[in-house]
């Protein structure tokens, strides 16, 4: 009972920070953005063009599901990466910072638990954030181009082509999508959270954990590295786009979440370590 009284005390803590509600804001800009765009006359043609080709109605996949899967696509990587670090690297360097943690240790309170409960917030906040931005997007293309419609997915990098006709079969399957693009921006923040636990200062602890994030993803890009792929972190973090296709395999997702759940536990484990050796008193 104690220890959820103290994650809700962390939760609401961690919410009553500007910076933790600035990426709603951006996200809702970002999806207005992207859907502006797709109203344009000149690329409803383009995919037009596209679904032609693939012996597809225009009509039937020109809908809100799939604007709200490009949405999800286009942002949460390249948008929600900076949110996330920031989040994840303020929540331990912070309090560190400002001398917060010294009162925190003045009570009978372990420091793995204190890690703990902060490590659950970020994950919490990391999850629902997902969670609620992907239903924000949905509901703002609902607005620009109504209910109906089936859902189109493509994906060139992960390889991934799937089109549901009907709502009832799409709606379903790309809100297990959103479920495990929640859990998979967990890596991301358990990274930033490592190094928050580190003697450095917030804004480091964001870059660096930003940095590692980019590389990785420009290594995975070059020709030389397709053969190895697979050992990227975000290639096992666009796990969640095999959860699209026609026919899921259960084996390959799983081998991507349990290696992102074991790196988890890694960084944690690495955090937790570097947090107990340092000094608060002095």
């Amino acid at each position: 009972m104690i220890f959820f009284q103290q994650l809700r005390g962390e939760l609401r803590k961690l919410f009553g920070r500007p910076r933790s509600w600035m990426g709603y804001g951006a996200f809702i800009f970002m999806e207005a953005v992207i859907l502006g765009v797709y109203k344009l006359e000149t690329v409803q043609r383009d995919g037009r063009q596209i679904l032609d080709r693939n012996g597809l109605d225009f009509g039937t996949y020109y809908s809100s599901l799939s604007m709200t899967f490009m949405m999800i696509l286009l942002s949460m990587f390249s948008l929600g990466s900076i949110f996330f670090a920031l989040v994840g690297g303020d929540i331990v360097a912070k309090e560190s910072e400002d001398g917060n943690l010294r009162l925190v240790f003045a009570r009978p309170v372990s420091r793995f638990r204190v890690l703990l409960v902060k490590y659950l917030a970020v994950c919490l906040y990391t999850f629902t954030f997902v969670l609620i931005v992907g239903l924000t997007g949905y509901l703002m293309a609902v607005i620009a181009v109504g209910l109906d419609g089936g859902l189109l997915v493509m994906e060139q990098v992960m390889k991934v082509f799937a089109a549901f006709p009907t709502w009832n079969e799409g709606a379903p399957r790309l809100a297990l999508g959103a479920l495990g693009l929640g859990v998979s921006m967990i890596t991301l923040s358990s990274i930033a959270f490592m190094f928050s636990c580190f003697k450095i200062k917030p804004a480091a602890a964001t870059i660096v954990t930003l940095s590692i994030l980019f590389v990785d993803m420009i290594l995975k890009a070059i020709p030389f590295f397709k053969p190895y792929e697979e050992w990227f972190i975000t290639w096992r973090m666009s796990a969640w786009i095999f959860l699209l296709e026609k026919h899921i395999d259960w084996a390959k997702i799983a081998e991507s979440y349990t290696l992102l759940f074991g790196l988890n536990a890694t960084l944690f484990i690495i955090g937790w370590m570097a947090f107990q050796t340092r000094d608060f008193k002095t």
